[in-house]
């Protein structure tokens, strides 16, 4: 009972970097119908700038928490401005093109300056040690993070549910064209919009930080799984991304547990899971179906 429970918390924890992450890609979509490859990108920069700051400026964690997500999202904003908002016109192959030849540049401009040996960050001091749950005792930071991940995703909740600008943004998230009927200048949102997705990106790198390895590698295999998420919660449904996140954390972990004796059923039971989703319902588990042309 004590292994399944500690399991379960574990992938708990991991489907927070999912949630954000996959929330983050979700509102990017959903306005700009961009598939924003370079997201792992800038989940690295975050951890790397929580690292930098930190032993070369002796900014704490705490600091970097805030510096990092706002410096990332107004990097975002410069970029959707000045090279993605170009593109949108086109085929949406042009912006993934231009995403992912952004991640190379991004990591190799990092592995030049920084090398690829992975850097450790050190846990805050006020978040070491564990706390005990009965049953297992759990890392002080893992608990953070997940309380932090529940608690940051149910104020975004709070903001596109319950405030005007918010439910302007979800409807120009989830449902762009229809928006645009009523009048609502969409176009108005799209920076801002990207600079948050960017920003919740580079949040997610700097929480990663004392608990994975910084490395400039560190998005590449991730952003993968997180896009799988996305497809499996629904293109561009908020709410479904981040259920799937925490969804297959859970999945992921109980397969690795579960199932370590069969290595490659529990490395591809993301995309197992994505493929029957798919098969069952076309448009994820939350996204909407296209209405026929």
């Amino acid at each position: 009972m004590s292994g399944f429970a500690q399991n379960t918390f574990n992938g708990l924890v991991s489907g927070a970097f999912y949630a954000l992450l996959a929330l983050g890609l979700a509102v990017i979509f959903g306005m700009l119908r961009v598939v924003n490859f370079a997201h792992g990108a800038f989940y690295m920069l975050g951890a790397f700038g929580a690292y930098v700051l930190l032993t070369e400026a002796g900014v704490p964690f705490w600091a970097a928490l805030v510096i990092m997500p706002v410096g990332l999202g107004l990097l975002g904003m410069a970029l959707e401005r000045a090279v993605i908002h170009r593109l949108t016109t086109l085929d949406p192959l042009y912006n993934f093109l231009l995403t992912f030849g952004l991640t190379l540049i991004l990591q190799d401009l990092v592995k030049l300056r920084y090398g690829v040996q992975s850097s450790p960050y050190a846990t805050p001091s006020l978040l070491s040690g564990s706390v005990n749950f009965g049953l297992f005792d759990f890392p002080t930071y893992r608990v953070f993070i997940l309380g932090f991940a529940v608690l940051l995703c149910v104020a975004v909740w709070w903001v596109l549910t319950r405030t005007r600008i918010g439910m302007v943004v979800r409807a120009a998230t989830e449902r762009p064209d229809l928006t645009r009927a009523f009048g609502i200048d969409v176009g108005r949102w799209v920076t801002p919009v990207f600079g948050f997705g960017i920003g919740l990106a580079g949040l997610a790198g700097v929480l990663a930080a004392p608990m994975r390895a910084v490395n400039p590698l560190m998005g590449a295999d991730l952003i993968i799984v997180v896009f799988a998420v996305v497809v499996i919660g629904g293109l561009g449904s908020i709410f479904g991304s981040v259920a799937a996140g925490f969804g297959i954390g859970l999945v992921q972990a109980w397969g690795e547990a579960y199932l370590s004796n069969f290595p490659i059923v529990s490395q591809t039971i993301v995309f197992v899971v994505m493929a029957v989703v798919l098969l069952w319902r076309p448009a994820g588990l939350f996204g909407r179906e296209e209405a026929p042309a």
